[in-house]
């Protein structure tokens, strides 16, 4: 337990390099890498949280990350205070990772956004096809609603002209006086 400790500040000291730098750099407590080169691992916070402060100490100091981890991980169990549950919960993140669909395993998402481009398609063709259909009809009356004649298709009443065009209805207010 000591001796990992112990190896991992020898590291440190042999590279020149300064604990608070260290944590400054990692944003690790000083009181964790103090901690940790002490080989009080019932300080540390535990879980993944231990192998994340060896790791980022390690490249802190430039020294190979997977090692000592490794290192790090015998020496805990070592210690016995590696809970069963934390060797649990490592397996269980392992078949989360695991079972996790990557892209190439989900085709639905694909199919979907075909659908969903082909709707979009549809909703385009249909706008340009209603827009061409009033276009020609308006173009076809000559651009503006017919005057009214009598036994047209126009209502009239002392007070007010109805007149129907195509796809829409205006009302003429009419002077009566």
């Amino acid at each position: 337990m000591a001796h990992f400790g112990e190896d991992l500040r020898k590291e440190r000291e042999a590279r020149n390099v300064a604990l608070p730098w260290i944590a400054e750099l990692t944003k690790i407590s000083s009181r964790h890498l103090v901690a940790l080169e002490g080989g009080r691992f019932d300080l540390l916070p535990g879980g993944v949280f231990n192998k994340g402060i060896v790791r980022g100490y390690a490249r802190a100091v430039g020294l190979d990350e997977e090692f000592w981890i490794q290192r790090y991980l015998s020496a805990s169990q070592a210690s016995g205070l590696a809970k069963a549950d934390e060797a649990e919960w490592e397996q269980f993140a392992k078949n989360v990772a695991r079972c996790r669909k990557t892209k190439a395993d989900r085709p639905y998402l694909r199919l979907r956004w075909a659908g969903v481009f082909l709707l979009l398609t549809l909703i385009a063709g249909l706008g340009w096809f209603v827009y061409s259909f009033v276009h020609e009809k308006v173009s076809a009356t000559g651009g503006s609603p017919q005057t009214p004649q009598s036994g047209s298709a126009f209502l009239t009443s002392p007070r007010r002209i109805v007149a129907f065009v195509p796809i829409y209805c205006v009302e003429v207010p009419r002077n009566v006086e």
